[in-house]
């Protein structure tokens, strides 16, 4: 079941900023959540591996069956097929997603906002409407703000229009038209992840 409760609580339970945004800075409120505020289980093996897959499953807001899916038949998959590593296949498909790609393009500020641009039929992809976020860009996949959204005062505010803003290499962003050519595959070498992907495998090949 998708998480559809306070964004916060969930970065306070992970004991780091999931969104990259102030707004959820957890140094404001450094508690983990709950009435008593929490406690601390023992940090056990078992532990460590949940936390991880915890931490990763929300900082990219998919439900659990998403999530499994998407590393254990999807990643899986392809790391077979292709002969890459199964921790670097977990970094492409993760951030393969729509959602994930307006982000990194910069035409979103968060995760949040992206999945809400694409659900209210923001945008175009391959010059058709597309409304679902999971969708797997692949090399070649244009995506674009539609026409009479591309002047709204959201889009002014977009992350890629600032100067300091640099987009992944696999996307090659046009600022004034606000669109988006898909020209490679995620590199894995320039993905950051906060948590430990090999411990995200090792926790479902238990």
């Amino acid at each position: 079941m998708k998480y559809t409760g306070p964004k916060f609580k969930l970065a306070r339970r992970e004991g780091v900023n999931l969104f990259g945004v102030p707004k959820y800075d957890i140094r404001k409120r450094r508690k983990l959540p709950g009435q008593h505020w929490g406690t601390m289980p023992r940090l056990s093996e078992y532990w460590k591996l949940l936390r991880n897959k915890q931490l990763l499953k929300r900082s990219y807001l998919m439900s659990e069956k998403q999530f499994r899916t998407l590393i254990m038949q999807k990643a899986w998959k392809f790391a077979k097929n292709k002969d890459v590593a199964f921790d670097e296949a977990v970094k492409i498909f993760l951030e393969r997603r729509l959602d994930v790609t307006l982000v990194r393009a910069g035409l979103a500020k968060t995760i949040m906002q992206a999945r809400q641009m694409v659900g209210h039929g923001h945008v175009l992809l391959n010059w058709r409407k597309h409304n679902i976020p999971s969708y797997l860009i692949k090399k070649g996949d244009v995506v674009e703000v539609r026409e009479k959204l591309k002047t709204s005062p959201l889009y002014a505010q977009a992350p890629i229009l600032t100067s300091n803003f640099k987009p992944v290499s696999w996307l090659n962003v046009d600022k004034q038209k606000l669109t988006i050519e898909i020209i490679d595959l995620p590199k894995s070498e320039e993905i950051k992840l906060p948590a430990d992907v090999l411990k995200v495998i090792e926790f479902y090949a238990r």
